[in-house]
């Protein structure tokens, strides 16, 4: 399997908590239910995230200052191009946004192995081995979804594994 998707395979959708809108660039579903998704949004102000029951959360800032994230138990900086990772069922707010951040989104149903999210930022082979390999490259709002090997050019881009069965 080899997709490649752009901007008009995308859908617009609003945040669960009405406060932003929601780039979904890839999902699915099993036994009607998100197994997982893949998104972009920004973020412009401080207030809380939405919340999302059995969902492990991943956030990548793109573009912006970042801003923090914090909860019970959680307190985290989301600065550009390094992934934070956070349960989507424990409530948290952005503070500090000083201005608009872009930022990359990985959701996974909790039933299903953590996925990895990294930043590659140069030529190199990725091997999905098992599993759904995400790539997606910002800069030119591409996503690659494949379960084959690819090389990555120089642009930084977003890898995702998701060990899906």
């Amino acid at each position: 399997m080899r997709r490649i998707l752009g901007p008009e395979d995308f859908r617009q959708m609003p945040w669960a908590n009405g406060k932003g809108i929601t780039t979904e660039l890839a999902r699915e579903d099993r036994e009607g239910r998100m197994l997982w998704r893949l998104s972009r949004a920004s973020v412009v102000e401080d207030g809380p995230f939405s919340i999302f029951p059995g969902i492990e959360r991943n956030l990548t800032v793109l573009t912006g200052p970042g801003f923090s994230l914090t909860g019970d138990g959680i307190s985290l900086e989301a600065r550009a191009y390094s992934p934070v990772a956070f349960p989507g069922d424990v409530p948290v707010a952005a503070s500090g946004v000083a201005a608009p951040s872009d930022d990359f989104n990985v959701m996974t149903d909790r039933s299903l192995p953590r996925p990895t999210v990294e930043v590659v930022a140069g030529r190199r082979l990725l091997d999905p081995d098992t599993g759904i390999l995400a790539v997606y490259w910002p800069e030119f709002a591409r996503l690659l979804l494949t379960d084959e090997a690819v090389e990555v050019a120089e642009l930084p881009a977003i890898a995702v594994w998701l060990a899906i069965s």
